[in-house]
């Protein structure tokens, strides 16, 4: 009996949850009616609006050639007119010559007649009529004032609707990821004259394959493009792949996006350890200060047993996202991982094969700074290039300045300006660690090594600061080099 009425419960609850959804789908079908009707009018009212001011131009345009039938014919008549009465006054002389020379013949005898004659002749010579030109000076023909409006209203008779475009077509073959710029390229299904621009959206994700509902990241949007292709610049590849979609619009609609695409971003990312950097750094997810006042390790231990502990750093920080499966943390926990003079931070992410690139940019101020990398068996009081286990370039603006490559206590002086950002290259694989000026990745030096064991990005810096750039892939510019023998000058063979 009792699972009787449970049974019955469900399908009443269903049979609740479904009514609802009629009356919801209801009251939308009742308001889309209404958007109709009032959409419908709006169309209405604009396309009436469309055709009185396609009137008025026609209008506009009957007056200017009514004026201009209106002034040509007032220039002929003119013309003519003028001519008319030419030719009237040169007939009435002619006629009045014409009556002096009859009355003169009949008076033949006259003693005058000789005089008169001349007189007569002198007349005839002189006479209006042969001065004038018994040509019309202009015509009679108008017709060149008609006009045709056969193509005008072939076009007027071809009018339609603008149609809602079709969804574009992302070319992927065509499309391109390099030097942290993605161009995306794209097609129309079918020639369509109307288009006005494309609206292209994109955003990061670390999921393969179609583009899921829900994201963590929202859609980012590009408006106004005129081309069928765009070129996005300056991105920070944080996260492993980006969806992207397209759609057209004309004049009066926007149509369907395009099929989404899903395009991987390969770089290397990673995050500074913050809770295994020396005492004197303070460490902000990729930002690093030394701060003199950093205070004791015994004072830290002191405060974690107390329960106070210290503030979440950016290994332990939401922000961080989804950890990376060569993201580990070192096997010396505590702020005491780095001491004495070692003023060293780690980075979090393990490079044990391909190829990578990050960029450092430490403040014109630092009295001392190094970068590179380094095994995390790094012991707690070395500094980075005084071991077998860390490489580095090191730069010093204390007393005397220098830029140095220093490796196993070795140390190569460098006849280099330090530039404000730096950029590191390395090959793990082929064994090379190359630096170069991050602006105009000239080469600065490059470290020919068999590395035995995974290295992490290593920092070091003294009464100074600097930040971090990750997310970045291999500059063009930086493989070119590599791959013209550039990253294996002779010059950098004294600390292989």
């Amino acid at each position: 009996m009792e699972d009787q009425r449970e049974a019955l419960r469900k399908i009443i609850t269903t049979l609740a949850v479904k009514n609802e959804e009629t009356q919801t789908f209801i009251y939308s079908l009742k308001q889309m009616l209404l958007n109709v009707e009032a959409n419908s009018a709006k169309v209405q009212e604009d396309l009436e609006a469309e055709f009185q001011s396609l009137m008025s131009v026609l209008e506009e345009l009957k007056d200017s050639m009514l004026m201009k039938i209106k002034q040509d014919r007032a220039s002929r008549t003119y013309e003519l007119q003028n001519q008319l009465a030419a030719c009237t006054r040169a007939l009435e002389s002619s006629e009045e010559l014409l009556e002096t020379a009859n009355q003169t013949l009949q008076a033949a005898d006259s003693e005058d007649f000789p005089q008169a004659a001349k007189q007569i002749k002198d007349g005839v010579t002189m006479a209006p009529a042969f001065r004038l030109s018994l040509k019309a000076k202009v015509s009679d023909n108008m017709s060149h004032l008609m006009v045709d409006f056969a193509q005008e209203r072939q076009m007027l008779q071809t009018l339609k609707f603008l149609p809602v475009p079709s969804a574009p077509i992302i070319d992927l073959a065509e499309s391109l990821v390099a030097d942290n710029c993605i161009t995306l390229v794209w097609h129309m299904p079918e020639e369509n004259s109307k288009i006005d621009h494309y609206v292209l959206e994109y955003r990061k994700t670390n999921f393969e394959g179609p583009p899921r509902l829900k994201e963590d990241h929202p859609w980012m949007v590009v408006e106004g493009i005129r081309h069928t292709e765009h070129t996005l610049t300056g991105l920070k590849f944080d996260m492993k792949y980006m969806n992207f979609r397209v759609k057209a619009c004309n004049k009066a609609v926007a149509g369907e996006f395009s099929e989404p695409v899903t395009l991987e971003t390969p770089a290397f990312m990673f995050r500074l350890d913050g809770s295994t950097s020396h005492q004197n750094l303070r460490v902000e997810d990729l930002s690093v200060e030394w701060d003199a006042m950093g205070g004791k390790v015994q004072d830290i231990k002191a405060r974690e047993k107390e329960g106070k502990g210290r503030t979440a750093s950016p290994v332990n920080s939401p922000a961080r996202g989804t950890p990376s499966p060569k993201r580990m943390s070192s096997g010396r926990g505590g702020r005491d991982r780095f001491t004495a003079e070692s003023y060293t931070v780690l980075g979090d992410t393990l490079i044990d094969g391909g190829e990578h690139y990050w960029e450092v940019r430490f403040e014109p101020d630092s009295k001392a700074f190094g970068l590179g990398v380094a095994y995390r068996s790094l012991g707690r009081f070395e500094q980075l290039g005084k071991t077998a286990a860390s490489w580095c370039l090191h730069a010093n603006n204390w007393l005397q300045a220098s830029f140095t490559a220093k490796h196993a206590n070795k140390v190569k002086v460098l006849d280099s300006p330090v530039p404000d950002c730096l950029g590191v290259h390395c090959d793990f694989h082929q064994g090379l660690l190359s630096f170069y000026n991050a602006r105009t990745k000239q080469l600065l030096h490059t470290f020919k090594a068999k590395f035995t064991q995974p290295l992490l990005p290593a920092f070091t810096v003294w009464c100074g600061s600097f930040q971090v750039t990750t997310g970045l892939q291999v500059p063009s510019a930086v493989r070119c080099l590599q791959k013209r023998g550039s990253a294996t000058s002779s010059s950098n063979t004294s600390l292989t």
